[in-house]
């Protein structure tokens, strides 16, 4: 691909809103990089998902968990096993994306989307409180 100044731009737009709804929502890479790359770059789902990935590996999202991490709400027990089944779960999720056709990795992706998107338009709020606010204080975390 060639980088002429109308891919550059956009590419910069594509990350600066990924970057916000990613700070705001806690989403970026697949929901918006993924499609925004395909329909707009287009990109072959397999390059969009790799670039993605690729974006993810560098530490781009620290800014927004910092703002987070100030206020108490982030919980790196938590962040280290999520981390280890992510980097398991990334390694033979992109082995099986390799090695399936670019119909059905896009069909996969849609209905994935379409899934989360529908579970959480119909869900009801919980009522239930769980406190998983840490405390950035001199207490020691047990």
């Amino acid at each position: 691909m060639t980088l002429t100044i109308t891919i550059i731009i956009s590419l910069i737009i594509i990350g600066f809103f990924s970057g916000m709804l990613s700070g705001l929502l806690g989403v970026g890479g697949g929901i918006i990089i993924v499609p925004c790359l395909v329909f707009f770059l287009a990109f072959n789902q397999k390059m969009a998902q790799g670039t993605s990935l690729a974006l993810l590996t560098i530490p781009v999202v620290i800014l927004g968990m910092l703002q987070y991490y100030k206020e108490g709400y982030v919980d790196f027990r938590i962040v280290v096993f999520l981390a280890i089944g992510f980097i398991v779960g990334a390694f033979f999720g992109g082995k099986i994306a390799i090695s399936i056709s670019e119909e059905l990795l896009r069909k996969i992706f849609s209905v994935v989307l379409l899934i989360v998107a529908l579970k959480l338009f119909f869900s009801k709020p919980t009522n239930k409180k769980v406190e998983t606010k840490v405390s950035t204080s001199s207490q020691q975390i047990k």
